[in-house]
């Protein structure tokens, strides 16, 4: 049996607009690699599933998983990686298009770093600014304070304000980050394995940052590589990104479900991993704060 080197895992919601570009980069960008997708879909009984059907053909070793309903981002990352048989396993999104060289390049950085725990590229928007989301320091209460207050805008190149996205780094050259995005999570096969891979009390935002911390904890390091790049059209399926918003179906529901996601998962990040580093008061003011800034995302989606 053919050795495979690597398993690109992709998990599909409302992704009938993306999908086909995305797996066009991805078969693009495979010269000497050994390879297997296996699409995990969310949205039964949508047009995604149907478009996968009718495109899969032209796809080789490609798996295809329909989930009977929307097991959320980690959970239908789970369900895939018991299929997954490569020694490295790339977690995409199926609104990401990768540059030719993005994947043979980023496999060829991980085997040079058996430090890495993780890496990405450099994933740009639409509008071709870098998406903050790829770069990030773990969300300390201060972090998260200069971040929603702006403080992180006014002074982009400090490291006491700007911590939660790092912008004090220097975007053009490697280097380490505390937490990069599951749109694109490079990684060996033992390492997630070693740790139970996505933790399934996220069901969707927070998951990565959570995978993130605790490969961290185990020792190893995450990295920025720029050299390799990709294109995101973020928020597509969940219909929140201002940047996106011209091409995304996601009705009014979906926006609040996604929002009210979004906040819980910084309310179980919290209580995981820094309730008892902090004070009892600051965790009050913490979960007050994010309900607060909840309420006002939904606000704003009713209201449009």
């Amino acid at each position: 049996m053919t050795k495979i080197d690597l398993s690109i895992i992709i998990v599909t919601f409302k992704s009938e607009s993306t999908i086909e570009k995305c797996l066009d980069s991805v078969y693009s960008g495979m010269k000497g690699i050994n390879f297997e997708v296996i699409l995990s879909d969310n949205s039964p009984n949508e047009n995604t599933a149907d478009l996968i059907k009718k495109i899969r053909g032209k796809y080789k070793n490609l798996t295809f998983i329909e989930n009977e309903k929307n097991e959320g981002f980690s959970r239908g990352n789970n369900i895939a990686i018991k299929k997954a048989t490569g020694e490295y396993v790339l977690f995409l999104n199926p609104d990401m298009v990768l540059e030719k060289n993005t994947i043979s390049g980023m496999m060829d950085f991980m085997k040079e770093h058996p430090e890495a725990g993780t890496a990405t590229c450099l994933v740009h928007l639409l509008d071709g600014k870098i998406d903050d989301s790829c770069h990030r320091g773990f969300p300390t209460p201060w972090r998260a304070f200069c971040h929603f207050s702006k403080l992180s805008k006014l002074f982009p190149k400090s490291k006491l304000f700007a911590g939660y996205n790092l912008t004090y780094l220097d975007f053009s050259k490697t280097h380490e980050i505390d937490a990069l995005a599951g749109s694109f999570m490079l990684m060996k096969y033992s390492l997630g394995k070693k740790l139970n891979w996505w933790d399934e009390d996220y069901f969707f935002y927070g998951e990565d940052i959570d995978f993130c911390y605790r490969i961290k904890q185990a020792g190893f390091k995450i990295y920025f590589v720029p050299k390799y790049k990709a294109l995101h059209y973020k928020g597509v399926s969940s219909g929140i990104k201002k940047i996106s918003k011209n091409i995304s179906t996601a009705d009014k529901e979906t926006k609040l479900w996604v929002t009210d996601q979004r906040f819980k998962a910084m309310e179980i990040f919290y209580d995981k991993h820094y309730k008892d580093k902090y004070p009892s008061f600051l965790r009050t003011m913490v979960l007050i704060s994010i309900k607060v800034k909840r309420d006002i995302e939904r606000l704003k989606i009713n209201t449009n």
